[in-house]
């Protein structure tokens, strides 16, 4: 009974142990915090659901897009043209090959692609996911960006001398500066560069950062043009660029925080999304928000999958077979085992391999023949009739050699035995 409850401790034990370690919930932010992503379903700061309620309110068509691109052509629920799909970076979810085709298509068929990377300004969200928003963008609209400052030490190479390395101390204070969050985010204000339709009204919108961002710029394509709409009060830099592409058009932004649920009451930053969207979206066209890049995709709902009664029943019945196994099936101590009596053949065979070790030949044969002169002196055995003569001279011959190795020990042995059992009879 104490071993049976010995294991059930213990059993118990490893379930507390492997709930700890495989069910607890992920942090996948900074520093063991969870970061919510840029979604429509979250209410926190950093998600799309004040957009979508408004333009709900406003009798516009808003909706998640909880599938991937290359599912926008096939999709009957909208129409053809005069969509506009707002895509954030960085995003958590790679961007598959086979997307990129069928969205080109979709934009040049009448549809508009805003694009609002992270790139000037830099939320807690996408601090951890940073380098793979420049590739993506590129992938996305066509279009290269840089830093400022590679875009300086570009224009300047081999124009001015190298700069000297600056000391180690100083670059561990920026790398420290550069991943340290702030008390209070950081704004950073996009002012228009011209009259547009895009910022009819707008004086300024604002972003806000959580951690040091650095400015970016564009790199004009060989093909085309990209027309700078506005630019970055803080640093004179252009923030906001449109393209024709076909019958469509893409919209990138620097700022990727402009329409987020603590943003968008800012400025001007409602305005801003209003003009895009009333200047872009056909009668019967749908705002679009990319979800699924975010973590949010269309055949998994985390929240609904642990929520389903089934899983904590499938969960329970497995834990308790397991224990019912354990508990019946295994023991903590192992049965201790008896080895048998040993047989006297085993403990003379063990003996015998004992002497063989320790005893020579020459003293176990000189020991053979003092107990059987003892009993049978050869004034006796000479006078004995039984005795075959060859036995008797080959017993004297190997007496004679008791000094030397060449006894064989078994043949007289045998020879003994014989010649007891002859005096015997």
């Amino acid at each position: 009974m104490k071993e049976r409850l010995i294991t059930l401790v213990c059993a118990l034990g490893a379930l507390a142990l492997f709930f700890t370690m495989f069910l607890h919930k992920d942090e996948g932010g900074i520093g063991g915090r969870e970061i919510p992503r840029p979604t429509t379903e979250e209410r926190g700061g950093n998600g799309y659901h004040a957009a979508l309620q408004w333009l709900d309110t406003e009798h516009i068509r808003a909706a998640s897009l909880r599938d991937r691109f290359d599912k926008l052509p096939h999709k009957k629920s909208l129409a053809a043209t005069g969509n506009v799909l707002i895509v954030t970076l960085p995003a958590i979810a790679v961007f598959k090959t086979e997307e990129f085709r069928p969205l080109d298509r979709w934009v040049r068929a009448g549809n508009t692609l805003v694009v609002l990377a992270a790139l000037s300004d830099n939320p807690a969200w996408a601090f951890s996911f940073a380098s793979m928003t420049a590739g993506d963008l590129n992938l996305l609209t066509g279009l290269e960006f840089e830093t400022t400052r590679i875009r300086d030490l570009r224009a300047h190479k081999g124009t001015e001398p190298a700069p000297r390395d600056r000391d180690n101390r100083d670059l561990a204070s920026q790398l420290a500066a550069a991943t340290r969050e702030f008390t209070q985010p950081r704004r950073a204000k996009l002012v228009p560069n011209r009259d547009h339709a895009y910022f009819r009204g707008v004086h300024e919108a604002v972003a806000l950062s959580d951690y040091e961002a650095q400015p970016w710029t564009v790199k004009v394509p060989y093909e085309g043009f990209v027309l700078a709409l506005g630019h970055q009060r803080e640093t004179g830099e252009g923030a906001f660029w449109t393209r024709p592409l076909g019958n469509g058009r893409i919209v990138v932004s620097a700022l990727g925080t402009l329409f987020t649920n603590r943003a968008l009451g800012l400025a001007d930053n409602a305005r801003l999304l209003a003009n895009i969207i009333g200047t872009n979206l056909g009668p019967r066209g749908a705002v679009l928000f990319d979800d699924v890049h975010q973590g949010l995709g269309a055949n998994y709902d985390p929240a609904k999958f642990y929520r389903d009664p089934r899983l904590h029943m499938t969960i329970g019945i497995v834990a308790a077979l397991w224990l019912a196994w354990v508990l019946g099936a295994t023991k903590l101590r192992v049965p201790v085992t008896r080895a048998p009596v040993p047989r006297e053949a085993e403990l003379v065979r063990a003996t015998g391999g004992f002497l063989a070790r320790v005893l020579t030949p020459a003293a176990a044969a000189r020991r053979m023949f003092d107990r059987f002169l003892r009993r049978w002196p050869w004034e006796l055995l000479e006078h004995q009739p039984r005795i075959p003569s060859a036995d008797l001279q080959q017993l004297k011959s190997w007496y004679s050699q008791l000094g030397t190795s060449r006894v064989p020990l078994m043949r007289l042995h045998n020879l003994i035995v014989r010649i007891n059992r002859q005096l015997n009879s």
